[in-house]
């Protein structure tokens, strides 16, 4: 399941610049049938070092594909909600641990970290 969730970060953070690029070069006027985009109702938060090593490639690839200001971006919005910086904490990590992050339809936050030792 683990695998799974860092194929959806992975392609989460792979596909948004594109998707972003084109949400401004032709936005689409907002409608009430639009499916709205899923709030957080629940935050897992898991080091890179507790994947198996195939899911720690696929991870290692889309960070050298990302942006430093993808990255920036992604924690800026981790940030700014305040049960992600405390979920976070539990596990011993800040915002600035963050590596990816995928959010799913039914609103399962998961976050990946890499505590630098």
């Amino acid at each position: 399941m683990k695998t799974g969730m860092i194929l959806a970060a992975a392609l989460a953070l792979t596909t948004a610049p594109a998707l972003a690029q084109a949400q401004q070069s032709a936005p689409a006027p907002q409608t009430q049938t639009q499916a709205q985009e899923p709030s957080v109702q629940t935050v897992s938060v898991i080091d890179i070092s507790e994947l198996p090593a195939e899911s720690q490639a696929q991870v290692a690839q889309i960070e050298e594909q990302r942006s430093d200001q993808d990255l920036a971006n992604l924690r800026q919005s981790i940030e700014a909600s305040p049960e992600v910086v405390q979920a976070l904490e539990r596990q011993g990590a800040t915002p600035a641990d963050v590596v990816a992050a995928s959010l799913s339809q039914n609103g399962d936050l998961t976050i990946v970290t890499r505590k630098d030792s």
